[in-house]
């Protein structure tokens, strides 16, 4: 009995040393018909490099060491007057038969330029680009701002003073080749500024500027030479403001202008045409290497008609000649010597 049983034991091992270890999972089988698993993808290739930069093209950037400000001097010559702004009349019901009648007072005009102004143009100890622009001959405190690598207008400056400095400080974003057209950030028109009398119509703004060639020079240098067409026009009405009756008579006989409800009729509000028109035409020649103007020339002319609202021209009205020229900034203090040890 006792070898009956102790067989037994050594049989039931030697069955348990056969089994498959326990967590052992066996494949299973794939259905007939079904494609195999695709093999694992491979490492993703390298991102590819940058394309290289078009030779035919320049990317146009101030230069500016810390340090050493650039300056230059915005002259301003009025080639033709500031016309007034002139306004239709027409005639009220009470100037009918009085042969007489009283012009509607004309807006006043736009603040213009402060005759020539000089741009300092610096780099600050963190690497920003600042802008002072200073009155020449005037105690009138510095406009100033804050500027972009490439002259944009980031923060600061109002009115006629931004568009000025806009139009001669602002370079292209991308690289440009010749015949290559962008446009400035001006507004020349303040559509916020035309009021709740004036209906304005569909404005019409053109705003290119032209590389239009780009020549080498002395040193390795080139020279950019850009055009500028710009212009921006806006017609519409404005609407005039109704008047107290002329005499209490007068006031009688207007209440008695009543509808069919018995109520006053409205008195027709008298329209105007007015309008205003810019155009801006200049050439600059831009040094490449040396990021900043050989020279730059421009003109802006401005006419309101028929009681334009001023205060939305961000120009002054008439016609003027811009010249930038560059000039001495002032020299940096010199280091104080060190005593030698």
């Amino acid at each position: 009995m006792k070898q009956s049983v102790f067989g037994l034991v050594v049989a039931l091992s030697l069955t348990a040393c056969k089994e498959e270890p326990r967590g052992k999972m066996e494949p299973i089988p794939r259905p007939p018909g079904m494609k195999d698993a695709p093999p694992p993808a491979e490492a993703a290739p390298a991102a590819a490099a940058e394309p290289p930069v078009d030779p035919s093209k320049v990317v146009l950037r101030w230069k500016i060491p810390q340090g050493a400000p650039t300056s230059y001097r915005l002259d301003i010559e009025r080639t033709g007057g500031a016309p007034a702004s002139t306004e239709e009349v027409t005639p009220s019901k009470s100037a009918k038969g009085k042969g007489k009648e009283k012009p509607a007072p004309v807006a006043a005009a736009p603040a213009a330029l402060p005759g020539p102004v000089t741009y300092f143009m610096e780099r600050t100890d963190s690497g920003d680009y600042r802008l002072r622009v200073v009155p020449v001959g005037s105690n009138v405190d510095a406009d100033t701002a804050t500027l972009s690598e490439r002259g944009f207008v980031l923060d600061g400056l109002q009115g006629a003073t931004r568009n000025t400095a806009t139009l001669v400080l602002e370079l292209p974003r991308d690289p440009v080749g010749t015949g290559d057209v962008w446009s400035l950030g001006t507004e020349l028109i303040l559509m916020e500024a035309l009021g709740p009398q004036f209906q304005a119509g569909q404005p019409e703004r053109s705003n290119r500027v032209k590389l239009a060639s780009l020549t080498p020079a002395d040193g390795g240098e080139q020279v950019a030479t850009l055009e500028y067409d710009i212009s921006e026009k806006l017609a519409g009405k404005v609407r005039g403001k109704d008047e107290p009756p002329t005499s209490p008579a007068r006031a009688e006989e207007e209440d008695a202008e009543a509808d069919d409800s018995g109520r006053p009729r409205p008195r027709a509000t008298p329209e105007t045409s007015a309008s205003a028109e810019v155009n801006i035409t200049g050439r600059g020649e831009f040094l490449v290497k040396a990021g900043r103007w050989r020279s730059w020339e421009g003109t802006v002319t401005s006419v309101t008609k028929g009681g334009f609202p001023t205060a939305a021209l961000q120009v002054p009205t008439g016609a003027l000649k811009l010249r930038l020229t560059a000039v001495e900034s002032a020299p940096a203090p010199a280091p104080t010597a060190q005593p030698q040890q």
